[in-house]
């Protein structure tokens, strides 16, 4: 939106020219986005107090939960409203990825809307049943690789990227295109939720792996250093850089008050809607396989659970005292902060590893 201003303007002041940089205005975004959530975040959160929006403990949990009780959940909104208006406000809106991601990130928002909705006002403990929800999730996974498929303008954006190996991509066929998007959006949006268990735990990893995704958008949208790096050039797409920026931003923002002992819990509002922003990202750049290392906090949550209830089924027998594997760690005597941090370190690495497969070919 802002763009097209300066592009106005600078036909009478040439230092308006300054907002057609990529860089700057993901800067901008980030700030803009942060500020939204710091501003809109006390509101937001005695709102939801107010109307008894609470989170609902397990008693069959780690025993420290039960204080949690009570806790303003759905948070996640002020996450997606922060990033919503910074991409719209610093982004080239006449650009098809800006749009796929927004809108993916909305439309899963939206179910884990309803979810929350369904749970914590209308009292309903099972909220969005697992078939509706797994219904949408599909629908919108599909529609995004249809999407992104039917548009695509060059073979490189349907290509598999092999990581560490230089000159190293698969041109994969419509149908294999379709399936890889749909279970890196769907995949990543489930497990960021699985891993939202406890205060910051899921968020710091989010704004982490997105920080590293606006680094791939940027080089992968750069046809300089695309060609220097050797990984495929894309053209447009180092636009996502905004939205990128605008997911750290407002990811910050929340951490402000969903640092520990958290004020708000962001529900699965915002957790369905931050993993399927991490999946459409890595789909768009063409770095899936790079999402499964970075993101190897979600991935080593998600196959907790898996194994979980495998091993329970098959044997009768639990291989991790409680899934997801965070919560293994709290009854084994791990203090709540002691557990988050480690995961943040966890991801630090995991993430400087993805970044190294830039140069490391």
């Amino acid at each position: 939106m802002l763009l097209w201003l300066s592009e106005y303007l600078s036909s009478f002041y040439s230092g308006f020219n300054v907002f057609q940089y990529l860089t700057l205005r993901a800067i901008l975004a980030t700030i803009t986005a942060l500020f939204i959530s710091l501003i809109v975040g006390p509101l937001l959160i005695n709102s939801l107090r107010l109307l008894k929006i609470g989170q609902s403990v397990r008693d069959d949990g780690p025993q420290s939960h039960l204080k949690k009780s009570g806790t303003p959940t759905m948070g996640g909104a002020l996450i997606l409203i922060s990033i919503a208006f910074s991409t719209l406000l610093w982004g080239d809106l006449s650009n098809r990825f800006v749009w796929v991601v927004l809108i993916v990130t909305l439309l899963f928002g939206v179910i884990g809307w309803i979810d929350d909705y369904r749970k914590v006002a209308l009292g309903n403990s099972k909220g969005l049943s697992a078939k509706a929800k797994y219904f949408w999730q599909s629908v919108f996974g599909f529609g995004a690789a249809v999407f992104l498929l039917m548009n695509a303008q060059s073979p490189t954006e349907t290509q598999l990227v092999i990581p560490f190996v230089k000159d190293a991509v698969i041109q994969l066929s419509p149908w294999m295109f379709i399936l890889l998007t749909y279970f890196v959006i769907v995949g990543t949006s489930n497990a960021v939720n699985l891993t939202d268990g406890l205060d910051g735990l899921a968020i710091v990893p989010t704004v982490l792996v997105a920080g590293a995704f606006a680094l791939f958008a940027y080089t992968t949208g750069h046809i300089n250093f695309a060609k220097y790096l050797g990984i495929p050039y894309i053209a447009g797409v180092g636009e996502v850089m905004i939205f990128c920026g605008a997911i750290v931003g407002a990811g910050l923002g929340f951490l402000w008050f969903n640092t520990y002992p958290a004020q708000v819990f962001m529900g699965d509002v915002g957790a369905l809607a931050l993993g399927a922003a991490l999946g459409i990202l890595a789909v768009v750049v063409r770095q899936e396989l790079i999402l499964l290392i970075m993101g190897g906090v979600f991935v080593m949550e998600t196959v907790s659970v898996m194994l979980q209830v495998a091993s329970f089924k098959l044997t009768g027998r639990r291989i991790f005292r409680m899934a997801p594997i965070h919560h293994h760690f709290e009854l084994k005597g791990w203090p709540e902060p002691r557990v988050i941090v480690r995961f943040w370190i966890i991801t630090i690495i995991l993430v400087l590893i993805g970044l190294a497969s830039l140069k490391i070919r």
